[in-house]
């Protein structure tokens, strides 16, 4: 096990240590006390739960009507059971029971499950005609595809339960934002012809109308936001939290100290290193931050760091792996079914970018740490990479069938049914480090409680996607947006063109407007929810408006993802920064801000690619060898001059001017094309200048000395 010491203390990784440190942060994981049954109850219901989503993974689904009901109606139970209405103090002790609080939930909870769960399987109980006879009168309900466009009282009636008690389960469990959003598009869906602006005006929908759209199959709630969440998303959830209980984070956390703990930073870029091997398996920053970050932070404090720049190291690599294949957050398999191409498109495409934000994160390390004075681990520290690999290279065995799996062209809950088997099987017979079964049962019961707030909000979410579908909103808002920009560029245009580096004609300019505006708009929206829903969100809302300015499809969906995200690390509201901050015992909006200026990269990389489409590789109109080599070789270069200027040294300690020019090249050497690399290397020059002049002062002084 990897073990580091400091001053007589052993730190070693302890998987049940982050966990709980999770728990303590993100408060989606935090549920009320319940009395004994329920607690046994809720563990074996979890079980049952994730039992039945791994064996309709290996052995086919039923039709989706069936599956997404059952999964969507054991999500409304938990939620129900495990989160209170109010989050008051008394809602974490255990209060009498009674027939008022059956099992120390309220009566009214227990009302909340019976009609959402009555709700979620209606389709499934009249999907074909119902007949019957009782107490003399007769009941007929036509079956389900009759009444399509046409729907019965009854379906309204069960329909508006669902929405309500969608909306409040997402309510619980991550706050009034989303639930106020839905309201929004609801309200515009229904009140068209009421709106301010003639563009966002449509003739508006019934009521009953809109439960037809919302609440029956093929988009709506029981859209493909639901299939993807039932079918794939929980699947590897549990992938992740089963190959953390037997053993990969701890190979993970050994193989990137044998990789970067000697070097300059030491633990600080091991922290990186293992942040970007847990982003494959882990969809939440939070998790991520938590896992490695028990560990790291607190030896990169032994080892010199500041406490706000050692959670922010931590906090910006691992919102990197909501974005780092092959995983990233499973966003990644709503964008394939979205775009309709195949998954390992979306994975290859997103290689690149990953890498810049990881290479961004490396490099102000790297110069910090410089800066800072603080050198690598000392080789007692670090263990033999034989030993390692020795140990711990069965852990892997699960992460490489699950990726072989997926490139071979299976369905992705397939390569998750393999993935969680290979890890079942390795974690029972490994010997350096065996499960046992209470680890597969809290592993499985935690998965469970993983997916519950993204389980919720993805179906709650498909209300958005009704709307936008069936009022055209998507290309409404895009129109308004390219407008907009292109009145704001025409403002801009006098007051830029002067700028000598880059040419500014009106159509560049509408298009970086677009752009800006779309990326605010995005790390706004993207502020705590979890990165499907967040992606399925932008998806529908903010991404038509890049495809009304040409930007390949593929790019435009990448972009949206980007800026989502950044969203964890952007303060105010930056959860796995906040994460991070506890365990460092540093000031919140100081390692926030720590951690944006780290993920510098990931800000600045979404618009290469669409500026050139060539660093996605699998867009073929678009993909040159030189056009690929020339984007990505000066995209690095910018990066690592843009890393000098946030750590504020490189050959020797910066001047203010030196950053601020060095800042201006590399953002015009991350812009693609020959004209802007020139000017880099120009104004680079004065500063290798002052740099070497300091670096021979600094050799001159030491050597007097």
């Amino acid at each position: 096990m990897f073990t580091v010491r400091s001053e007589g203390a052993v730190e070693q990784f302890d998987t049940r240590k982050a966990e709980e440190l999770e728990r303590q942060y993100d408060s989606g994981l935090n549920t009320r006390a319940l009395a004994p049954w329920l607690v046994r109850f809720t563990f074996l219901f979890s079980l049952l739960f994730a039992l039945y989503h791994y064996v309709t993974a290996g052995t086919g689904v039923p039709v989706d009507y069936w599956h997404m009901g059952w999964h969507m109606s054991g999500v409304i139970l938990l939620v129900f059971i495990g989160y209170p209405m109010i989050r008051r103090a008394d809602a974490w002790t255990l209060r009498g029971g009674g027939w008022l609080r059956p099992g120390n939930v309220p009566l009214y909870d227990w009302l909340f499950i019976v009609a959402g769960i009555a709700s979620a399987l209606y389709v499934g109980i009249t999907w074909y005609e119902i007949r019957f006879t009782l107490f003399g009168r007769e009941f007929f309900l036509p079956e389900q595809v009759m009444r399509q466009g046409d729907p019965w009282p009854i379906d309204v009636v069960f329909g508006t339960v669902l929405i309500i008690v969608l909306l409040e389960a997402v309510r619980r469990t991550l706050g009034i934002v989303v639930p106020i959003i839905i309201g929004l598009f609801t309200c515009y869906a229904i009140f068209g012809p009421s709106m301010p602006f003639q563009i966002l005006m449509h003739p508006g929908i019934s009521w009953a109308q809109f439960i037809n759209n919302i609440y029956f199959p093929a988009e709506g709630i029981y859209g493909v936001t639901l299939w993807i969440v039932s079918t794939v998303v929980f699947h590897f959830v549990l992938f992740g939290v089963l190959a953390q209980r037997m053993g990969l984070g701890q190979f993970f956390v050994d193989v990137a100290t044998v990789l970067a703990g000697r070097y300059t930073g030491g633990l600080a870029k091991v922290s990186v290193v293992s942040s970007a091997f847990f982003g494959t398996i882990s969809g939440s920053s939070i998790a991520n931050t938590v896992s490695t970050g028990s560990l790291t932070i607190p030896n990169m404090k032994r080892m010199g760091y500041p406490g706000h720049l050692a959670g922010g190291v931590e906090a910006a690599a691992s919102a990197g792996g909501q974005i780092t294949p092959p995983i990233m957050g499973a966003a990644a398999f709503v964008m394939a079914e979205f775009l309709e191409v195949p998954y390992t498109t979306v994975v290859i495409a997103a290689i690149v970018p990953a890498a810049m934000h990881y290479l961004g994160v490396m490099a102000i390390v790297h110069f910090t740490a410089r800066r800072l004075g603080l050198r690598g681990m000392d080789d007692s520290e670090i263990p033999r990479l034989g030993t390692v690999l020795k140990r711990g290279w069965p852990t892997a065995i699960p992460l490489a069938v699950l990726i072989y799996v997926l490139f071979s062209g299976y369905s992705p809950h397939m390569a998750a049914f393999w993935g969680i088997t290979s890890a079942l099987v390795i974690g029972f017979l490994n010997p350096m480090h065996r499960m046992s079964i209470r680890d597969v049962f809290e592993a499985a019961a935690l998965g469970v409680k993983y997916a519950l707030a993204v389980g919720a909000v993805c179906a709650a979410i498909g209300i958005v996607v009704g709307v936008v579908n069936s009022t055209g909103l998507g290309f409404r808002l895009g129109f308004m947006v390219t407008n907009g920009a292109q009145t704001l560029a025409e403002g801009l245009q006098p007051l830029v063109s002067w700028i000598p580096m880059v040419t500014f004609d009106l159509q560049g300019l509408t298009l970086f407007v677009s752009l800006v505006l779309i990326a605010i708009t995005c790390i706004l929206m993207g502020a705590g929810l979890p990165t499907t829903a967040l992606y399925i969100m932008l998806a529908t809302v903010a991404q038509p408006a890049l495809g009304n300015l040409g930007v390949p499809a593929l790019a435009s969906h990448l972009f949206v993802l980007y800026y989502g995200v950044i969203s964890e690390i952007t303060p105010p509201v930056c959860a796995s920064a906040y994460a991070a901050a506890g365990i460092a015992g540093a000031n919140p909006f100081r390692t926030g801000l720590s951690a944006f200026s780290l993920g510098i990269a990931k800000l600045m990389v979404p618009m290469v690619f669409v500026y050139s489409p060539a660093m996605l590789i699998v867009i073929e109109s678009h993909f040159t060898w030189g056009a690929f080599v020339s984007t990505v070789v000066s995209c690095a270069i910018g990066v690592f001059m843009v890393a000098t200027a946030v750590a504020g040294f490189w050959l020797a300690a910066m001047t203010a001017w030196s950053r601020a020019l060095m800042a201006m090249a590399g953002i015009l050497a991350v812009a693609p094309g020959l004209e802007s690399d020139v000017w880099a290397a120009a104004l680079v020059v004065p500063v290798l200048l002052q740099q070497w002049l300091a670096r021979r002062g600094q050799t001159g002084v030491a050597a007097h000395a």
